[in-house]
């Protein structure tokens, strides 16, 4: 059985039952969830399939950022309103981007292993190419929250911060002391991109080979988004050839990733389990969010974070609170 204390914090005192469905195909799924109010599908794919046989659903809840767990336009035709959770672990994964964006740039995964093998002195000779982090200047791909925190993150070290989000006013990005510019004008400038684009049918996969080509051969290539909005084949060509200097990763494009994928062993690159987000705090607060967020929709009310607020016109659910309507995955 799964341990749902933390959702249950507000669903509760709503009288909300939660039941556990041990189905292990769509059909089955589907049939036992028929006559649900509301959706927590942790590990589970919610598919067209099942949304069509969901009679009475207000709400699906997901305990993640990306929404691609979920065909939210079959939900939208089937006026479900689906949520995330776009601003629990903002920080903590701003904090992780620093962390390898800062170990790629002072080749922290080289210097150790030059340490444990005795080579002490060709340490020093390293960086001999290697300029000085201030002054550099970080690309960011998307412009959301959590770009926004590494944005923050970036001043004090005195990096340049540019960004690409045509989903973002330039006065916002401005207001942020960041300059907007076009997609590949980002790539052609940036020593450092960073990728923080959600997962949806048009950035599957944004990062493609003419876009790695476009960087610089001295650039580092940052992902902890989601992989598939990489094409990695193109970025193990690039980091082969060349074309650029490093990579450090959080996300694949398959998860978890095979031990043979060549960029588990490449000494330019840093990897990292898809642990951006984790923290003591997490865990329990993404899950508390979507209980919350699940209880409100139960009670008539909108969310506070709609994936797809397209939908509000088709439910009986009130936008009571002032939050704005555009916020959604990474928003």
């Amino acid at each position: 059985m799964g341990d749902f204390r933390y959702e249950r914090e507000a669903l509760d005192p709503i009288g909300a039952t939660i039941l556990e469905i041990p189905a292990e195909t769509d059909a089955e799924f589907a049939e036992a969830a028929r006559n649900a109010d509301a959706v927590i599908a942790p590990g589970r794919r919610i598919t067209a399939e099942i949304i069509e046989g969901l009679d009475k659903c207000v709400v699906i809840g997901l305990s993640s950022v990306g929404a691609d767990t979920v065909d939210v336009e079959a939900a939208t035709k089937k006026g479900i309103v689906v949520t995330n959770v776009p601003d629990v672990f903002v920080e903590e994964v701003a904090d992780h981007t620093m962390a390898l964006m800062l170990s790629a740039a002072r080749r922290l995964k080289l210097m150790a292993q030059l340490m444990r093998a005795g080579n002490w002195r060709d340490a020093r000779p390293v960086f001999n190419d290697v300029p000085r982090l201030w002054g550099q200047t970080v690309g960011l791909i998307s412009f959301g929250n959590i770009a926004r925190a590494v944005a923050r993150r970036c001043q004090p070290f005195g990096l340049h911060v540019i960004a690409y989000d045509p989903f973002v006013s330039e006065l916002t990005m401005t207001a942020e002391g960041v300059e907007p510019v076009g997609l590949m004008e980002m790539l052609e400038r940036s020593d450092f991109v960073s990728m923080h684009a959600p997962l949806n049918a048009e950035t599957r996969p944004l990062m493609k080979a003419e876009h790695f080509a476009a960087m610089k051969s001295s650039a580092i290539f940052v992902n902890n988004g989601r992989g598939p909005t990489v094409d990695e084949t193109a970025l193990i060509a690039a980091l082969e050839d060349g074309e650029i200097a490093g990579a450090a990763l959080d996300v694949f494009e398959v998860e978890p990733t095979n031990p043979e994928n060549p960029l588990l062993h490449m000494d330019n690159v840093i990897v990292t389990p898809h642990v951006a987000s984790a923290t003591a705090r997490m865990m329990p607060e993404t899950r508390r969010r979507t209980g919350r967020e699940i209880a409100t929709a139960l009670q008539g009310g909108w969310p506070r974070s709609a994936v797809n607020p397209e939908v509000l016109p088709r439910t009986k659910l009130r936008r009571w609170q002032p939050y704005p309507m555009n916020r959604g995955p990474n928003r």
